[in-house]
């Protein structure tokens, strides 16, 4: 059986999962395997140490007390018989731009996908609440990339980021990975007995001005596709290091 393999960082119950699985429902049937609570910033996360649960709440929908990418694994070799045509994660409530990818769970949660060799899309909406009217125009941007998708197809390796603006969009465009500014990131507070915690993320954060950047497209109101790749190997670094003097030995 081949179907469409739905997944999030958010948690089973967030409103951009709901909207990604009537987005993609026209196709294939559709398997929902997310995390049971919110696993944001939780990046490839694959857990070793423990056991994991989950837990069919209705049929085809799956909540497991893991991280995304486990949830990918579980999608693909342990809850339901066949393989999926295609691996959609998201919707992520805040975009994922620049070196947000690295952080991202709804991003690496594609990559999985992409490493097992089967094509992903990662989708984050640039908003800091869901709105009726930014899921409409979500599920119809996810509609409209799912089905190009699958009849051009991606090269091996190779999946897509792609980040919807909130508000009107003015444009789609195919965007490169561009480049986060993040605040003073670490907030200290005492608790009621005198003891410092700290919260982290909590500054504001900007972008560099690059152009054809997916930060630059969101900006502008512009859907930013960016392809990523899972090989992280710079051909270029290999060349410039050629002549480096690597003879050691142990004495």
């Amino acid at each position: 059986m081949s179907f469409i393999l739905v997944t999030n960082d958010d948690g089973i119950h967030s409103p951009g999962l709901a909207c990604l699985v009537d987005a993609v429902s026209e196709g294939d049937p559709v398997v929902v395997v997310a995390p049971d609570r919110n696993r944001s910033a939780i990046g490839h996360a694959l857990t070793l140490d423990s056991p994991l649960r989950a837990e069919e709440i209705r049929n085809g929908v799956f909540s497991v007390d893991g991280t995304p990418t486990d949830c990918v694994n579980l999608g693909v070799h342990g809850l339901v018989a066949g393989k999926p045509s295609l691996v959609v994660s998201g919707i992520n409530l805040g975009a994922n731009l620049g070196d947000d990818i690295t952080y991202s769970g709804t991003v690496c949660a594609a990559m999985e996908a992409a490493l097992m060799g089967f094509p992903a899309i990662a989708f984050s909406l640039a908003a800091r609440e869901f709105s009726i009217d930014d899921l409409t125009r979500s599920t119809s941007v996810v509609r409209y990339l799912v089905n190009t998708l699958l009849v051009s197809g991606l090269p091996e390796g190779i999946f897509l980021n792609v980040n919807i603006p909130s508000g009107s969009i003015n444009g789609i465009s195919l965007t490169r990975q561009g480049k986060r500014h993040y605040g003073e990131g670490i907030v200290q507070k005492t608790d009621p007995r005198g003891r410092s915690y700290y919260w982290i993320g909590g500054g504001d954060s900007g972008f560099e001005d690059i152009p054809g950047s997916d930060c630059n497209a969101i900006a502008a109101g512009h859907v930013s596709i960016t392809p990523l790749r899972t090989g992280f190997t710079s051909e270029s670094a290999l060349q410039s290091m050629a002549d480096w003097p690597l003879s050691f030995t142990m004495d």
